[in-house]
């Protein structure tokens, strides 16, 4: 998603574009999950079930920030906000509150926003907020307030670090149907493992750039966000906003695209953080190497590289892809810019230390 600019005070802060406001004919299968979700809605309100808030981790600069929540109907017991352990599917098991205004407190100011048909709310709002984590405060009518972090990046700040989640610091098999509706759907989330190395790459490069942010972009669904916040914690890699989508139909089309959404997504950060170089982390089990391409051919100035994990060819397989040969040559993008690819962290980090990247 683009970003055009939006003169506060003084400070440009990324907002949507006139034509992003206009409102597009819903597709069919849209248009029936509205139904459906009406019909439960009415019966679940009636039994109690009022709209509560689920925070995500936003970002920003100073003057402006990126807030990100879900309203969803849950039970009163249940209405404090918390991440609580659940296994996969749970986590899909919810009904969005749709189109609740939803009040923000965002240092001085307070603002309004409206969720969408997903319950999602997806705003920028005026914050003069220091670099680094501060919060925003969320509410809806008759629910408790929920705090909201944000990632603030300082103005001279300089590389940011990018990185896909799945098979690339976690190992999720995807895309191959099976295992990963078993991955997402079944499996306790302890039972996920970490992919070898990345959570120390990872804490070695903020540690050898301090105030870079760092950002993870999945394919992955809001509904596992927490699940995600808790695992990446669980094994120190560095905290930062999640950039996922909704799963569900679109405007215009049954299922949301996952490639689009990254590809958005990049130009978005492109556009709202001209003046920062992103090191761009994935692996080459899905479409990560095509996507960071694409984006350094069309934004070179704002990639400082790119490392992509390579895979075992029985993770070639399981992901639903071909064995990579082990002797590819690592400077796969376009000319000038460094890319490099090794099978765990600690490889990577080698290279990128060599390249003159840390």
């Amino acid at each position: 998603m683009a970003a055009a600019g939006l003169l506060w005070q003084g400070c440009t802060v990324p907002s949507t574009t006139a034509s992003q406001l206009a409102v597009p004919t819903l597709h069919r299968a849209a248009r029936i999950e509205d139904a459906l979700h009406q019909l439960v809605e009415r019966r679940l309100r009636r039994t109690g079930w009022q709209p509560n808030i689920v925070a995500y981790a936003g970002y920003g600069a100073p003057g402006w920030a990126r807030v990100l929540c879900r309203v969803l109907l849950s039970r009163p017991d249940r209405r404090q906000g918390r991440l609580e352990k659940v296994r996969g599917w749970r986590s899909f098991a919810t009904l969005p509150a749709k189109h609740v205004e939803v009040t923000i407190e965002a240092g001085d100011g307070v603002h309004t926003a409206r969720a969408d048909r997903s319950g999602f709310v997806d705003t920028m709002v005026k914050a003069n907020f220091a670099p680094g984590w501060a919060s925003v405060r969320l509410r809806v009518a008759d629910a408790e307030p929920v705090e909201a972090l944000v990632r603030v990046i300082d103005p001279e700040v300089r590389l940011g670090i990018l990185s896909d989640i799945d098979d690339t610091v976690m190992v999720t098999a995807l895309p191959r149907p099976m295992l990963a509706a078993w991955n997402t759907f079944v499996l306790d989330e302890h039972a996920r493992t970490a992919v070898p190395g990345m959570a120390v790459l990872y804490e070695r490069l903020v540690t050898a750039h301090p105030g870079s942010p760092v950002f993870y972009l999945s394919t992955g669904a809001w509904n596992v966000a927490p699940t995600l916040t808790r695992f990446l914690s669980r094994h120190l890699y560095p905290a930062g906003p999640l950039l996922l989508t909704d799963w569900g139909p679109t405007a215009d089309r049954w299922f949301r695209s996952g490639r689009e959404h990254k590809r958005a997504t990049l130009a978005r950060l492109a556009a709202e953080f001209p003046d920062v170089r992103w090191l761009l982390i994935g692996d080459d089990g899905q479409h990560d190497p095509e996507i960071y391409r694409e984006f350094a051919a069309a934004h070179p100035e704002n990639v400082a590289g790119v490392a992509i994990r390579r895979l075992s060819p029985t993770q070639s397989v399981l992901a639903g892809s071909l064995p990579v040969p082990n002797d590819r040559p690592s400077s796969a993008g376009p000319v000038g810019q460094k890319w490099l690819s090794a099978p765990d962290g600690a490889g990577l980090w080698k290279l990128l230390r060599d390249a003159g990247l840390v």
